[in-house]
């Protein structure tokens, strides 16, 4: 759709006129791509219908702090990136800031976090600090939920107040427990979705996928055996992921990026079943695990250490913000 394979750089254009620099994060208000370009620390917009790629927000090659809009803005390798259809929502990592961007705008603002300065407060906008928020952020319409990747804990953050709290987790504590809000353990998570009801976490250290129930903050370990990494298909915990990163749902199903495994990953979610995966091959059907660029369908395709999926959803229930 956009960019061309092994060569980066900071150009606009159509198609692979333009150039990225490690790209990560994803969204997609239906017309448009917005895309998290993490080492050139910007926000890329991609027109769907024609590939058309410009910068929104931040400058190219250039970090720093700054609100502003436009090319006055600057990032410092932002990840994650979600959207309510009116705002995008970025986690500025390595500020460790959460950044809201008015898309018709490109105003770029800081919600949460003070910028520079890592920590696990909760509270208020720049009172509140985050630890490397990574590539997980989902919305409700409501909050924001992130990945608060070092300090191991999802947070969630007001849009209406920028009030920050912690809605699971310990803070500075890595761990594999199930269990309620603090009482809970995550080891570096990193992709967020949600249905609304559920929040679902890619805790990519411990090799498993966790889920949430908003209401509750009740943690339980949807699929995986934490510490434990592997490519197996199968319920629950028979099933094994090799550092997972990024996840998006279409309602019925979770879709996951097993980087480490170079596969994408489905789980039916009424089922808690892992139900397919692709082992992908090269063009010549060799099985096995394989870094490359190949496009194709199925085992024709090469994928090297994939962080986020992009899924076409038909269903008019489901819930894809924040993917």
């Amino acid at each position: 759709l956009a960019g061309t394979v092994g060569t980066s750089g900071t150009a606009d254009g159509s198609g692979t006129a333009a150039k990225f620099y490690k790209p990560t994060g994803i969204v997609s208000d239906g017309i448009n791509l917005y895309v998290t370009d993490k080492f050139n620390h910007t926000i890329r917009k991609i027109v769907i219908s024609s590939g058309e790629v410009t910068t929104l927000a931040g400058l190219a090659g250039i970090s720093g702090t700054t609100d502003g809009t436009g090319t006055t803005a600057k990032f410092y390798r932002p990840t994650g990136i979600t959207t309510d259809g009116t705002n995008l929502y970025v986690t500025d990592t390595y500020n460790h800031t959460i950044r809201k961007i008015v898309i018709s705008s490109g105003e770029v603002t800081t919600l949460a976090g003070l910028p520079g300065t890592s920590g696990s407060m909760d509270g208020p906008g720049v009172s509140a600090s985050f630890n490397i928020p990574a590539l997980g952020i989902t919305t409700d319409g409501n909050n924001l939920y992130v990945a608060d990747k070092l300090n191991n804990t999802i947070r969630r953050i007001s849009i209406a107040t920028g009030e920050v709290s912690t809605l699971a987790g310990s803070s500075g504590t890595s761990g594999t427990s199930d269990g309620i809000g603090t009482s809970a353990k995550f080891y570096r998570p990193t992709g967020l979705t949600t249905d609304g009801t559920n929040i679902y976490v890619v805790d990519n250290s411990n090799h498993t996928i966790r889920r949430i129930i908003i209401a509750t903050g009740e943690v339980t370990t949807l699929a995986g055996t934490a510490g434990t990494s592997g490519s197996t298909d199968g319920n629950g915990k028979v099933a094994e992921f090799n550092k997972p990163v990024g996840i998006t749902t279409d309602g019925d199903n979770l879709y996951l990026t097993d980087k480490s495994n170079h596969t994408i990953r489905k789980i039916n979610v009424v089922g808690d079943t892992i139900n397919f995966r692709v082992d992908f091959a090269d063009a010549a059907g060799n099985s096995g695990k394989v870094d490359g660029t190949t496009d194709g369908s199925g085992v024709a395709v090469d994928l090297e250490a994939p962080t986020l999926t992009k899924v076409e959803v038909s269903s008019s229930n489901a819930n894809t913000q924040g993917q």
